[in-house]
């Protein structure tokens, strides 16, 4: 008798890496929660896509920064699919270019940790609860953490202490049988990223990495399909780099 297909909720899944993500797991046969704050169109484009593909899939309205939403996400996945296995925080926002520490304003700093750090708190929060054992967890991070990069302080701090979170969280779920990582990508060709940037700063951006080229949000995917898979199963509490050797 095959097994139950598992679930995944992946916040922030409506376009971009999120996006990717969503597809990939729903080719893995995985039924997936597509999460998003915004855009529905978008959201119910990428549900449509994995459907029309044979996966099935449910779209899901949350600002994960709302601890009542986040609540409300996990309860509608139970109720369209029975439970959650894989819990993927691709939720994010960025910076609108560089911008200097001293310089930040303080709706800028609250935003960032709010969506970043905050949202992905939240659903660590309920996941201690109410991922099923067995069950994987993968945060998403930022290769500025490790590049340090001037202009990037408040942004680099939001995710820094997301990896901080899931390392000691794959610790405190022990006996769970529930892993933790987090993938943290380097310059990745998404609309998120690209947006406001000049082409001389992407240019420069595409050379740093030994590669010479951007990551793909398909590139994120495999990885985390990789990170929630049967081959996975031994990684835990571990930040992987993505970036083509930037860092």
């Amino acid at each position: 008798m095959p097994e139950p297909a598992r679930t995944a909720i992946v916040t922030g899944a409506s376009r971009g890496i999120g996006a990717a993500i969503a597809r990939r797991l729903a080719a893995e046969g995985i039924q997936v929660v597509v999460n998003y704050s915004t855009r529905p169109e978008a959201a119910e484009q990428v549900v449509e896509d994995i459907r029309r593909a044979g996966g099935r899939a449910y779209p899901v309205l949350a600002d994960v920064s709302d601890p009542v939403a986040v609540a409300v996400l996990f309860d509608q996945t139970e109720v369209e699919f029975g439970g959650v296995d894989i819990l993927v925080n691709n939720a994010g926002v960025i910076q609108p270019g560089l911008v200097p520490l001293a310089n930040t304003e303080l709706a800028l700093y609250d935003r960032l940790f709010a969506i970043n750090t905050r949202g992905t708190f939240n659903t660590l929060k309920l996941a201690a609860t109410r991922l099923r054992s067995g069950g994987r967890i993968v945060n998403l991070s930022s290769s500025v953490v490790g590049l340090c990069l001037p202009g990037y302080a408040i942004y680099a701090a939001s995710k820094a202490a997301v990896e901080t979170m899931s390392a000691i969280f794959a610790r405190e779920l022990r006996g769970r049988d529930i892993s933790v990582n987090c993938v943290s990508p380097g310059p990745t060709a998404t609309s998120l990223f690209l947006d406001g940037k000049p082409p001389e700063l992407v240019e420069r951006l595409t050379r740093q990495a030994p590669l010479e080229r951007l990551g793909t949000p398909e590139d994120i995917a495999n990885l985390v399909a990789f990170l929630v898979g049967p081959e996975g199963g031994w990684v835990n509490g571990q930040t992987l780099r993505a970036n083509g050797g930037i860092i």
